[in-house]
């Protein structure tokens, strides 16, 4: 009768240790999600067709967080941000001038510090935006705009954007599947 006994109360043992272990389990895994995605890794939605074609509507993606811990957004780079006009909202658009810079547009063609910037290859093909500037970027501050230029209200319509409202920079589309692959 003892190891009867015995053995019901180690099996309940085993049960309790068990369910203890899946519990401390699902704990640390909470925690760890929790601190890559506010301080690592965090995925977006993108809303609207401002970035297209670089992004569609309906695209998700991965924003790197720590990307800008250790250096600043530089021109080219497609940034997620709080807005400037609402912080709630985030946006995400690409840099084409930092602190310093002077930008204007003159004839559909961008010029920073005066110098007529490269035909950037990430823009639709026909894009025609209006004349703008010239803007005199403030220190720590960026210019920011979207791909699609003629949908996109960005820095011509509300300003350059501080650095304390960046997030992180747009690293990767990891849905739909067929649109995989890094942001350039």
């Amino acid at each position: 009768m003892q190891p009867l006994e015995e053995s019901r109360e180690g099996k309940q043992s085993r049960e309790t240790a068990w369910w203890w272990d899946l519990l401390q389990s699902l704990v640390v895994a909470a925690v760890l999600a929790v601190i890559i995605r506010a301080f690592l890794f965090t995925p977006f939605y993108i809303p609207s067709p401002s970035m297209e074609p670089t992004l569609y509507p309906g695209d998700r993606i991965i924003v790197n967080r720590l990307a800008y811990r250790l250096g600043d957004p530089q021109r080219g780079d497609v940034v997620v941000f709080h807005y400037p006009l609402d912080p709630s909202r985030d946006y995400i658009k690409r840099v084409v001038a930092v602190g310093g810079d002077t930008v204007e547009a003159r004839n559909n063609v961008l010029y920073v510090n005066g110098q007529p910037q490269p035909p950037e290859k990430y823009l639709p093909p026909g894009v025609v935006y209006s004349d703008f500037g010239p803007v005199k970027v403030p220190p720590n501050n960026y210019f920011m705009m979207g791909d699609n230029r003629n949908n996109s209200a960005d820095s011509r319509v509300w300003g350059t954007l501080d650095r304390r409202l960046v997030i992180g920079k747009a690293m990767f589309i990891f849905w739909p599947l067929n649109r995989l692959g890094l942001i350039r």
